[in-house]
């Protein structure tokens, strides 16, 4: 038991939180190439039209209205630009 508090003192801790550095220090290129689409033209029209749909129906006590095609219209236009752009920044 004596060998296993010496262990866990000895190292373990401080791995895990060299672990936690090195993974935060990676980014995925989807996610930035997500976010610069969303910024694109199209892609903020599409998310106005969520957000206002949302605000409608969330201003409603009993609605059977949902905002899924506003929804879809905008991860579509997204999608659409990250497909043109994500490969180019893949190794």
């Amino acid at each position: 038991m004596v060998f296993e508090e010496k262990m866990i003192m000895n190292g373990e801790p401080e791995d895990e939180e060299e672990e936690e550095e090195e993974e935060e220090d990676m980014v995925d290129p989807l996610e930035t190439v997500r976010q610069k689409c969303a910024e694109t033209e199209h892609c903020v029209h599409t998310q106005a039209r969520l957000e206002q749909c949302e605000t409608r129906v969330g201003s409603r006590s009993a609605t059977e209205e949902d905002c899924t095609e506003e929804l879809f219209d905008f991860l579509h236009a997204r999608d659409h630009c990250v497909a043109h752009k994500l490969f180019h920044s893949v190794k």
